[in-house]
């Protein structure tokens, strides 16, 4: 876990607001809200024009990248301190739950492309699932 990942922690658990999300990444109801696809796009562009993103909902951040099958695991090691979960196959899925905005999604995009790239695969995109509901933008 990063350094600034551990001092949110204690901060959270310093002023009583630890919260168990109240999302699963394998929750059978949460739909696609948001796509990111296409590396050009910036992703505050690709959430400003998803009218389905609750920005103040929590969502299924979930990156779709390319890893090679022996590398898997070291993925998993590599992410899992950080509550990533990586769901392996011939595109691999690596999601966590979180609140999304622009700088975090390009932050975590560009981890996830430094990331598969180091293990010799390549990162796809990534999309964002949320419960379904009324958009409250």
């Amino acid at each position: 876990m990063s350094l600034l990942g551990r001092l949110r922690d204690v901060l959270r658990r310093f002023l009583g607001r630890e919260e168990e999300p109240s999302l699963a990444v394998d929750d059978p109801d949460l739909v696609v809200v948001v796509e990111a696809f296409d590396i050009a796009e910036a992703d505050s562009a690709a959430l400003a024009r998803s009218p389905r993103w609750r920005a103040d909902d929590l969502a299924v951040l979930r990156h779709h990248v390319r890893i090679p099958a022996d590398q898997v695991e070291r993925a998993r090691e590599l992410l899992t301190p950080e509550g990533w979960v990586l769901v392996a196959g011939d595109i691999s899925h690596i999601s966590r739950v979180q609140k999304l905005d622009a700088l975090h999604c390009a932050q975590e995009r560009s981890r996830m492309a430094s990331l598969a790239q180091r293990l010799g695969g390549e990162a796809l995109g990534w999309d964002a699932l949320q419960k379904p509901g009324e958009p409250a933008r």
